[in-house]
């Protein structure tokens, strides 16, 4: 059993910055790869970001790239989301996700319940 929890979400301007953290509990020991996903009203859960265990590889959906950044504390069983440049669009619950060697993308074992990012225009 692994547990997520999320924090960090908030109301923010557009062009504004936000960090979103997971911590994990439970038997972490099995987590290896762990990423962001987020879903919007009447969206499909979209992809934002993974990392693998060491942190030396990193994947980020297109729709962020190059604004957000994700980073990982083993040591504090942490994983952390650094959003810059908000968009409107970028407006969603955001979750937390974790899975076993190897599982990418779309592999995920464990998800977190959520913190909703609001961004204003």
């Amino acid at each position: 059993q692994v547990q997520l929890v999320e924090s960090g979400g908030g109301l923010v301007q557009a062009g504004g910055s936000l960090r979103l953290s997971c911590a994990a509990s439970g038997r972490t020991n099995s987590i290896h790869d762990m990423g962001w996903f987020r879903q919007a009203p009447g969206k499909e859960r979209e992809f934002v970001a993974a990392i693998g265990w060491s942190g030396d590889s990193t994947y980020y959906g297109d729709s962020v790239k190059g604004r957000f950044a994700i980073s990982r504390d083993n040591a504090k069983k942490a994983v952390y989301l650094q959003m810059n440049s908000l968009k409107p669009e970028d407006t969603a619950v955001y979750y937390c996700a974790a899975g076993g060697v190897g599982a990418g993308t779309q592999g995920m074992d464990y998800w977190g319940k959520g913190t909703l990012v609001t961004v204003s225009s």
